[in-house]
């Protein structure tokens, strides 16, 4: 079986009054340390909706042995409520062939990842194929769902 996944999009939006290194390393917390290095991360500033600054720290990683790393580090460390919360609301998670996933920025600091849809890390994983009944397979394959 080829792996399934095409690419994880990860981006995250730190506010003026967040420290930006304590956010990157939120995200960075999600990354398996062997796999950091070889990650691009871009940085954009942006503008609030009252001008406000904005940081967007963004990256694609489409190397397969580093998205396996980030799955396997993800499915282990988010929590088993908020896995089965994946499973039985699988239609509000996936559009199309994208799994989007938002977790709390605040405890991925303590590598901790918990499911939050206010100012979270935005994760889109994209599979190769759009089949629900695959996606769902795999998902449980890795521990993403219970």
């Amino acid at each position: 079986m080829t792996f399934p996944i095409a690419y994880v999009d990860i981006r995250l939006s730190i506010h003026a009054t967040e420290d930006l290194e304590k956010a990157k390393n939120a995200v960075c917390r999600l990354l398996s340390e062997d796999h950091i290095e070889e990650i691009p991360f871009k940085t954009e500033a942006l503008k609030g909706h009252y001008g406000n600054p904005i940081t967007l720290f963004e990256t694609r990683i489409k190397d397969e042995g580093t998205i396996r790393a980030f799955m396997e580090k993800l499915s282990r460390n988010l929590d088993e409520q908020d896995r089965h919360r994946i499973l039985t609301d699988l239609d509000i998670f996936l559009e199309k062939n994208n799994l989007y996933v938002r977790l709390d920025k605040q405890v991925a600091l303590d590598d901790e990842f918990r499911l939050r849809s206010d100012d979270p890390i935005h994760i889109r994983i994209h599979f190769k194929n759009k089949d629900k009944g695959r996606i769902l397979e795999f998902c449980r394959e890795l521990g993403l769902t219970s």
